[in-house]
């Protein structure tokens, strides 16, 4: 096993969500390929025997895993699989320096390395491993699940493409010389922080709420910012990434091998969500002309909203989750 750096990781039980006495929990640690020691909750379902199927979940992007990721992770668990919601690198209890960075490389590799330390653990069967996505991990799934060929199931839920949002701004409202303002802010940002000798942070979801504030603002604020999903180590729920944390992004489409992803993908997405057209974009290219379109999937959800699929039980379609990794993870 890989050396694990020696993490101060909470004991008591500190989530977003009620505990469950249908599984197990505990703390775990596992690291990535360039040595950021992982912090994550493992949940399985008790009483269970036998070799498991097994489930890595992460997000969303600037959340924590006693947020969105570990509600998913407790439920699938409930539902007989072994589930690991983990922090990402650089966030969360997770390892890694600088912190509140995001990189569209190691966060693929955050995945993998949750697959590498699922595919060794003595209750899973390694050929039956599948990832679920929220949000901006959701496209990171997608990336995950195009180069991991050991990930035969993937779930995008109500998922972002960080490249393009960062790329092209929300809604593909920014043009090149927009962009290219945008290069020019951040190089001048990345001075300022090296004069400083310290990262400043962007700010996480805006409160107090401004008047004028669009719905997908007043839909983040009434999750982050809220007892319904604030987190004291949550990014969004406080300062949020660093200015220049998701510069990498912008040059670094990371759906371009989707079309490739020949195991199967579900895409979840609410129908009145700003987002949606992430998601339907990302179905179309994945299956545009590809020989491997029959076992992808995209479920639009009447009437839901962005955060409504973070931690709405009602809405959140985990029957059909627990269908599509049944079926795929055979």
């Amino acid at each position: 096993m890989m050396k694990t750096e020696a993490l101060n990781l909470t004991q008591e039980w500190d989530k977003t969500f009620q505990r469950s006495d249908k599984v197990d929990h505990c703390k775990v640690t596992f690291v990535n390929r360039y040595g950021i020691t992982l912090a994550a909750d493992l949940y399985a379902p008790r009483a269970a025997e036998g070799k498991l199927p097994a489930i890595a979940v992460c997000g969303p992007f600037g959340a924590v895993k006693e947020q969105c990721s570990g509600l998913y992770a407790q439920t699938m668990a409930e539902r007989g699989f072994l589930t690991l919601a983990f922090d990402p690198s650089f966030t969360g209890e997770s390892g890694g320096q600088p912190r509140y960075m995001a990189s569209p490389d190691i966060n693929t590799e955050d995945f993998q390395a949750a697959v590498d330390f699922l595919s060794l653990h003595d209750r899973v069967d390694p050929q039956r491993i599948g990832i679920i996505g929220i949000c901006g991990w959701g496209g990171i799934s997608l990336n995950a699940a195009a180069i991991d060929t050991r990930v035969k199931a993937t779930v995008a839920m109500t998922m972002y493409d960080m490249s393009r949002v960062n790329a092209f701004g929300y809604f593909d409202s920014m043009d090149e010389d927009a962009r290219y303002a945008a290069r020019e802010a951040l190089n001048a940002q990345r001075i300022a922080d090296y004069r400083s000798g310290s990262y400043e942070l962007g700010g996480g979801v805006v409160d107090p709420l401004p008047e004028d504030a669009p719905f997908f603002v007043k839909d983040y604020h009434a999750y982050y910012k809220t007892p319904r999903g604030y987190h004291p180590r949550s990014l969004n729920s406080n300062g949020g990434w660093n200015k220049t944390g998701c510069m990498s992004f912008m040059n670094m489409p990371q759906l371009t091998y989707t079309r490739e992803i020949r195991n199967a993908v579900l895409i979840v997405h609410g129908e009145k969500a700003h987002s949606c057209y992430f998601s339907r974009d990302a179905y179309a290219a994945m299956v545009k002309d590809s020989p491997y379109a029959a076992n992808k999937e995209l479920m639009i959800i009447p009437g839901a909203v962005h955060t409504d699929l973070y931690d709405r039980v009602d809405v959140i379609p985990f029957d059909k989750l627990e269908w599509f990794f049944k079926e795929n993870l055979k």
